[in-house]
């Protein structure tokens, strides 16, 4: 038979009879795209189950096979085709009379050309030979399948022989299709076959270069791969989502999700949902009304909705636990484990849905760049747990095309929730993520069904309005001056009042003489000064002082009341905290710290808590800088002595009111509160007096420790070196100190001793 070329891939499965012209299909691949992909695993189906599949070539006859065949057909040979034929039937005697004579026919063209082309006898035999073995031992299947309307296939995987290629046009010739892949092109069997006489080289657009990796074992992966994935599927839904597509791009989002779901489309076995993310504001003045008029004209339709204004809670540990899984190092075994999760026995439908979106997610997510299946286990925990949570509402007695809502303000906050949103966006639930301040705002959300709507104007919102009294209406002049702020403020190192709500304090390394000019200025323009992600970091004093410039006491007493002028906190009388001093916290705070962590509602909840009238961010400051005072363990003892972390608790939550005071009117970004602590005897600082130094330092205060006798003070008490030490002369012992506390904020005369403890600019 001979080879002809094809119109389509298809063509290799049309039987003989089929096609326009009865001839066998001969061709060699040396490129792939998605369609050569596709046809090379459907021509590996059809060639194993009607042919013989050949990867990395034809093994040579062994010694044994060699041995086989002289004992059974002897060493006589003939170049003739009643020989060849009369062999073939001895040696394969299964083959039906047409068989033997198209295969003796093939075989004896082929041994023909060969002496034409001056091959002697020996080698004509030689090759004889090794056909015949390769015959029985590699090709019987074929042979015995020749004949038929459907022809049989071959496919051959490697860089082919001469001998190989004779071999296999000998069958293609007796009636095989026949496809080569060449994964290092074609340049080895153009040795052998010049003008391509004996087979076809495929031209497709768009082909490339085979991958490195890619081989039959592949696409037998690939194929086991795809088989395993479709028991994890199991029976698919007879309906599926159309998210967004429905959509015109000229309507408002907001008026199109209020649209009834059963008018959207009219497809057959489709739902039509929405999952869309708002991000800015189109009009701050209405932006708060919009969003209530929203959730009530869905609310009045009759459509379920969920509203989401914080995060989503965290799972209690319980139901995380009550979550089955199995632990398994491969992505399908996963799956399996956690498709328990999903039954819903009152929608068979649904349950379909869920297990199709929840897999569909799984194997993306498995094949992105840095996931791994213990963080992706741990996804799907979560995601189990939240649809524990909410199914019940937003499915209660679905029946298609109904469509519930989820409407989430402020963004997906981390990749866990952006996974529970996608695994929903695929179920019948519109989604309507609300970013109104993007730059305060980050969303995690990214998938190929989301579509994104911009507007120009942002406004902070941290409650969705889902009540009238909830709404409070900016007018255009108050957005403007909102605008402004933004203009004035952001990156421009101006800062507006209490612009910022959180600060880190770092130590400032000074000289002595610069105390008393950082003393005075705004933290803004200090070194190290910085504000990121909405974080000040305040560079602060923190130093002792130790001893008297040339001992002139005069000197020194008007340097401190200099200092005083800033309006400081003065402590003079040592020890300022003493052990017998009253606290009402000293017995109840192991209530307040569990793992090392401070429970903060049960703080706030108790009945002695002093700092509730204070501003929220400003109580949240101060239990931040207490959470680090006790993670640093800047206190010698803290979770070492049994109860210094408790007497660490009690001590900051019993400040003294001025000191409060002076916390409250701390603007992050202006002049800091300041501490000044004279010690000229031998009363040393109490073990709470360092705590609350160690912690006011943290809080962003500068202080300055006077100490003339050069003492140690508070530094006994500390872990690691924190404050920075000035030896500024001689030590005098018990000299008197005015009360420094009547000059606060009181400007004073500068002496000539004073200059020695500043910098002139």
């Amino acid at each position: 038979m001979e080879h002809s070329k094809i119109n389509t891939l298809d063509d290799f499965f049309l039987s003989l009879n089929g096609r326009r012209e009865k001839k066998i299909y001969f061709y060699r691949i040396n490129g792939c795209n998605a369609q050569v992909r596709k046809f090379i695993r459907d021509y590996y189906n059809a060639a194993r189950q009607n042919g013989v599949v050949l990867e990395g070539g034809i093994a040579n006859p062994t010694n044994q096979n060699l041995a086989y065949y002289q004992e059974q057909m002897g060493s006589s040979f003939q170049l003739s085709p009643g020989f060849l034929e009369s062999s073939l039937k001895k040696w394969l005697p299964r083959m039906n009379d047409h068989q033997r004579q198209a295969v003796s026919a093939s075989i004896y063209h082929t041994l023909d050309d060969m002496r034409k082309g001056g091959k002697p006898e020996s080698v004509l035999k030689n090759v004889y030979i090794k056909f015949m073995c390769w015959l029985y031992y590699k090709f019987e299947r074929i042979v015995s399948l020749l004949g038929n309307d459907s022809l049989p296939k071959m496919l051959y995987e490697g860089d082919v022989t001469n001998h190989e290629l004779l071999l296999i046009s000998v069958l293609a010739h007796a009636g095989c299709d026949v496809v080569l892949l060449q994964y290092h092109g074609d340049a080895n069997y153009l040795k052998y076959d010049k003008d391509s006489k004996l087979s076809e080289n495929l031209v497709l657009p768009d082909m490339k270069p085979f991958p490195e990796d890619y081989s039959l074992k592949t696409v037998r992966q690939e194929m086991q791969e795809e088989l395993s994935r479709k028991r994890l599927y199991g029976t698919l839904p007879d309906v599926k989502n159309c998210t967004n597509a429905w959509l015109n791009p000229d309507d408002n989002i907001f008026e199109q999700i209020r649209k009834n779901p059963a008018l959207r489309g009219s497809g057959n076995g489709l739902f039509y949902n929405i999952f869309c993310r708002a991000v800015g504001v189109e009009e701050m003045q209405t932006y708060a009304n919009l969003l209530y008029q929203t959730y009530d004209a869905l609310h009045q339709a009759g459509r379920t909705v969920i509203v989401q204004d914080m995060a989503l809670p965290d799972p209690a540990p319980q139901e995380a636990a009550a979550v089955r899984r199995e632990n398994a190092d491969k992505i399908d075994q996963v799956i399996l484990g956690f498709l328990p999760n999903f039954k819903y026995p009152t929608s068979l439908t649904l349950e379909r849905l869920m297990v199709k979106s929840f897999v569909d997610l799984m194997l993306e997510e498995s094949r992105r760049e840095g996931m791994n299946l213990s963080r992706l286990n741990n996804h799907a925990v979560y995601l189990v747990c939240w649809l524990k949570k909410y199914q019940n509402i937003l499915f209660k007695n679905w029946n298609t095309p109904e469509v519930s809502c989820f409407l989430y303000l402020g963004g997906c906050r981390n990749e866990k929730e952006a996974f529970f949103f996608r695994f929903l966006a695929r179920l019948p639930v519109d989604i309507l993520i609300l970013l109104p301040d993007p730059a305060n705002q980050k969303c995690f959300l990214e998938d190929e069904l989301l579509y994104t709507v911009h507007y120009d104007s942002s406004l902070k919102l941290d409650k969705f309005p889902t009540d009238l009294s909830e709404i409070q209406l900016g007018t255009t002049a108050y957005h403007a001056e909102r605008e402004l702020d933004t203009l004035l403020y952001q990156d421009s190192g101006i800062y507006r009042n209490q612009q910022y709500s959180k600060a880190s304090a770092v130590t400032l390394r000074t000289t002595l003489e610069e105390i008393s000019l950082y003393w005075r200025e705004e933290v803004s323009v200090r070194p190290n000064f910085s504000v990121r992600n909405d974080t000040v970091t305040i560079p602060v004093i923190f130093a002792k002082v130790s001893g008297i410039k040339d001992g002139d006491v005069t000197a020194y007493q008007n340097w401190a009341k200099e200092l005083m002028s800033e309006s400081p906190f003065c402590i003079q009388r040592v020890p300022y905290i003493q052990n017998n001093m009253l606290n009402p916290f000293r017995n109840i705070t192991t209530d307040f710290l569990l793992n090392g962590q401070l429970r903060r509602d049960k703080i706030k909840q108790h009945q002695n808590y002093r700092y509730g009238f204070l501003r929220s961010e400003m109580q949240e400051h101060i239990l931040d800088k207490l959470q680090l005072l006790l993670d640093q363990r800047i206190i010698q003892g803290t979770y070492e002595n049994q109860g210094t972390e408790y007497l660490i608790v009690s001590v900051i939550l019993n400040l003294n009111i001025e000191l409060v005071r002076e916390i409250q009117k701390f603007d992050f970004t202006k002049k800091n509160p300041k501490l000044i602590y004279v010690m000229t005897g031998e009363n040393m600082p109490s073990l709470e007096d360092a705590i609350i130094m160690a912690f006011l330092n943290l809080v962003g205060f500068d202080i300055v420790f006077l100490v003339p006798t050069g003492y140690q003070c508070v530094e006994r008490f500390y872990q690691r070196s924190m404050l920075e030490e000035h030896q500024a002369g001689e030590y005098l012992y018990n000299i008197k100190m005015p009360n420094l506390q009547k000059y606060a904020g009181k400007p004073v005369k500068s002496s000539p001793f004073g200059n020695l403890f500043k910098k002139r600019r």
